[in-house]
């Protein structure tokens, strides 16, 4: 327990609520299908967080070759600056650190300054950007690494 909040595993049973969550953050959200496939993966290694009975947060990551693509951290509104965002990272890291993972990385839009100003604090750092990879609205990603090595 951090902070009011409880972290652990992706698992079925949050499927249908985190689908909920996302649709109400995300333009693009991803699908119920889309979180249930994660669970048939074992390169797929997602978290959530609860706090008073629903989820809070979630954060995840696709291992493959030493890398972990860390593919969305999400909090909901009424839980931002809690420390949430960064203690799901911390959580991913460690599972990464017992996976062989050398080195992470991810996108971010590049309008998201508080997002990319947690993962500098977290060791990332901007190696690119990728034009037009988000929609609703159409927009730049910036290609963050943490590398370990």
């Amino acid at each position: 327990m951090t902070d009011g909040y409880h972290i652990m595993p992706l698992a079925e049973a949050h499927v249908e609520r985190l689908a909920k969550l996302e649709a109400e953050i995300f333009a693009d959200a991803w699908s119920e299908n889309a979180f249930r496939n994660l669970l048939t993966h074992d390169y797929c290694h997602y978290l959530v967080a609860e706090a008073d009975g629903k989820i809070a947060g979630f954060a995840g990551m696709t291992v493959i070759a030493g890398e972990g693509d860390v593919d969305k951290v999400m909090v909901a509104p009424e839980y931002r600056r809690r420390g949430m965002a960064e203690e799901l990272l911390r959580e991913l890291f460690a599972l990464g650190e017992g996976l062989g993972v050398e080195a992470y990385t991810l996108e971010v839009r590049v309008s998201n300054e508080p997002a990319i100003r947690l993962y500098e604090k977290m060791g990332f750092r901007g190696e690119g950007v990728r034009p037009g990879f988000y929609e609703k609205p159409k927009e730049d990603a910036l290609i963050m690494w943490k590398r370990l090595s």
